[in-house]
């Protein structure tokens, strides 16, 4: 399961929890609360009204058929119309019935007229009251209708400090039930609508919280990609990913990663350059041991020379591996280009033929530039070594006498060269970090350092080398117009 669904099941399962036993608790005690309220009304009621039946209850005017003004103030009141609005309840009868009862507990008065003369001495409230202590029931009307309920609460008549008589006020539960109702309806609505809320509070912050953990994740995995600086090859590394914006702890987590990104990918920086130069440097060095140790001997002056000679050329060999180091190293930490100047593609072209020019004498060879000129905002130094180093390749593979063809085209140089080429399944290395292939005629290797600066000079520039093969020779491309 996703952590997303994970995370919103566990937030509603939390408030789904607690929403039910917050409206059980409420549903629970609605109706005892009810219940109390009404109980203690009924006995101020039943006390007050007991207060002014002492009077008729003194003087013996509660028998059937005496005068008494209490009786007669009560009678039929329940008759009385009424109109009362109880909040958002409607009132429109008068329930509370009041009995009274002498010494033995004989009714003396009923204010609804129907238990006239009856016996409520076994009643619990009557018998309570008339021992001297609270007296209160709850008595069904229908035995097995709960609705039907009615609660008695009885007070005691005083006549010189003595109980003469109870008298009794009841009130049906139904009366109350409106209230009771609504009350459930209200709290199941807003029961209901605090589940849906929670439902909504819950999807929002699920949603929040797996977006933000999406984009850390997403930035984890861009992290794990290899960067320029990592990557022997341009096309095979990405750019660094920006820290995500993200707040509080999350976005001190991201900036975390990120400081551990750079720590780690100048390790692996440093330590895949070691690993390389190494490997390099391997041979020149063993060379020019073997030449010294050699040159230590007594040799023929024409041996002394050719092993004095090889020391020289694997010390430039060396030199030459250390400068297009330090170049690549430079071009891999920068991350702008100075383009302050205009920057001429022919102009680059002609300087770089230029420095190589003898080279080229020197084996015979010839290179002709062709094309229009075209200028853009590029570097032009950088430029100038992009094609001098396409150039040194081709003067290294071409065979003697044989011509460089330099065209130019809008925004793109194409090189040309007549030598071997290179195997398809090897094309797409070209470009790695002392990647090599076989010169001509068993000659040394070269660093594989040459196309690996001319690769980066163009990722810098937005732009990219292609490479084919011809037959004879191998065709390089360099495109300075922005990739889409």
């Amino acid at each position: 399961m996703r952590l997303g669904l994970r995370l919103f099941f566990a937030f509603f399962l939390i408030n789904g929890l607690a929403a039910f036993f917050v409206l059980r608790v409420f549903m629970v005690e609605i109706k005892p609360s009810v219940r109390k309220v009404t109980e203690d009304t009924l006995v101020e009621t039943a006390y007050a009204l007991a207060t002014l039946a002492s009077a008729d209850m003194e003087k013996g005017r509660l028998q059937a058929g005496a005068d008494s003004t209490f009786a007669a103030q009560l009678q039929g009141y329940t008759q009385k119309p009424i109109q009362a609005w109880i909040w958002d309840t409607r009132k429109t009868t008068l329930d509370l019935r009041i009995t009274v009862t002498d010494a033995r507990g004989m009714v003396l008065f009923d204010s609804q007229g129907r238990d006239q003369g009856a016996d409520y001495s076994r009643w619990r409230d009557v018998y309570l009251t008339l021992r001297g202590e609270y007296g209160a029931r709850t008595t069904r009307a229908v035995k097995e209708d709960e609705s039907s309920s009615v609660m008695y609460v009885s007070a005691p008549i005083m006549v010189d400090g003595q109980i003469a008589g109870v008298l009794t006020a009841s009130k049906p539960s139904s009366s109350v039930q409106k209230i009771v109702d609504g009350a459930e309806q209200k709290i199941l609505r807003g029961g209901l609508l605090f589940v849906l809320l929670s439902a909504a509070v819950g999807c929002a912050v699920t949603w929040w919280f797996v977006l933000h953990v999406r984009r850390l994740r997403n930035y984890a995995q861009h992290v794990q990609a290899p960067t320029l600086n990592e990557s022997a090859h341009p096309a095979q590394a990405s750019a660094p990913a920006a820290i995500p914006d993200m707040p509080g702890e999350l976005g001190e987590l991201a900036q975390a990663m990120d400081n551990m990104r750079k720590r780690l990918e100048g390790r692996d920086y440093i330590e895949g350059y070691v690993r390389a130069l190494t490997h390099e440097l391997k041979s020149p060095v063993a060379a020019i041991r073997g030449a010294g140790e050699l040159l230590q001997e007594e040799l023929p002056p024409q041996d002394r020379a050719l092993f004095a000679r090889q020391v020289v050329d694997q010390s430039l060999r060396l030199q030459n591996l250390i400068d297009q180091l330090l170049q690549l190293s430079r071009l891999e930490q920068r991350q702008q280009l100075d383009t302050r100047h205009g920057c001429s593609l022919m102009e680059c072209a002609r300087q770089a033929m230029a420095a190589l020019q003898s080279h080229a004498e020197q084996r015979g060879m010839a290179m002709h530039l062709s094309g229009m000129d075209s200028s853009g905002p590029w570097e032009a130094g950088l430029v100038t070594l992009a094609i001098s180093n396409l150039l040194q390749n081709a003067l290294d593979f071409s065979a003697e006498n044989s011509v460089i063809e330099l065209e130019l085209a809008p925004h793109r140089i194409t090189v040309s060269d007549q030598g071997p080429g290179v195997a398809e399944p090897l094309l797409a290395r070209l470009g790695e970090r002392f990647f090599t292939t076989p010169r001509p005629n068993g000659e040394r290797s070269g660093t594989g350092l040459g196309l690996s600066i001319v690769t980066r000079i163009m990722h810098l520039h937005g732009g990219s080398m292609q490479v084919r093969n011809r037959h004879p020779g191998l065709v390089v491309t360099l495109d300075f117009a922005p990739q889409s």
